[in-house]
């Protein structure tokens, strides 16, 4: 159910079915040249969709700004700060809860370090202040199996390279504008530099002229079961 496209008087009635709210998080931030700046917010939109029509849970609107540090400087990238966005995440759980909601999945198409933990501080605050509340914060990234590992033929695949290439190819093929070449970062962590294009110039992270929709559409699947075996173990163990 997508939260923001019922009414108050169908939310209150399907608060009888289900508590849980899934949460996407994603940003808008350079991806190469051939993939859109929402990349991240595109594909855990629709994984996230797809789980909560299948467990028919809640999905909220997707936060659609998140922490970009690598990529703070190249052209496209609109980042916010870690503050904000633990306060994003803090003050839509707490109000949520107040109508009704108490388990609470906060999801992140983007697996960078900053945000994620800003996520996880979020959640782990809100545990200690809600009586009842059962949440999770992560990267989808983080519980994928072997079985997603399998996929990328390229080691180390990470930012706008093959995988998420495929993804997008799957997703929605028109916003992939060709492909870039294969790059990894040369950032010499864990000294922190201001001109990191200088060290990344192209914002891609492994190998996209590896992707193809084949890969795209298994990880897609492998994502959406991912997040409802996530739903069922939230309901268990809170």
């Amino acid at each position: 159910m997508l939260i923001g496209e019922v009414t108050m008087k169908e939310f209150e009635k399907s608060l009888k079915k289900s508590r849980t709210l899934i949460i996407p998080f994603g940003t808008v931030e350079a991806h190469g040249a051939h993939l859109p700046l929402n990349t991240d917010t595109l594909i855990i939109r629709e994984v996230v969709r797809k789980a909560a029509d299948k467990t028919g849970v809640y999905m909220a609107p997707p936060v659609q700004y998140g922490v970009c540090t690598s990529t703070g400087q190249h052209p496209g990238t609109i980042g916010i700060t870690a503050e904000t966005l633990r306060r994003l995440a803090t003050d839509i759980v707490r109000d949520a809860y107040k109508k009704g909601l108490r388990n609470f999945i906060l999801i992140s198409g983007h697996g960078g370090s900053l945000h994620v933990s800003a996520m996880k501080e979020s959640a782990e605050a809100l545990k200690e202040e809600l009586d009842g509340i059962k949440i999770a914060a992560l990267s989808i990234y983080e519980i994928l199996g072997k079985e997603a590992d399998e996929i990328a033929e390229t080691k180390n695949d990470s930012h706008a390279g093959e995988i998420e290439t495929s993804l997008v190819l799957h997703l929605a093929p028109r916003l992939v504008k060709g492909t870039s070449k294969e790059e990894y970062p040369a950032l010499p962590k864990p000294v922190v530099v201001k001109d990191k294009v200088r060290y990344w110039p192209g914002a891609v992270w492994g190998d996209p002229g590896k992707a193809t929709v084949e890969k795209g559409e298994r990880m897609f699947n492998i994502m959406v079961e991912s997040v409802c075996n996530l739903v069922k173990k939230l309901d268990r163990v809170g």
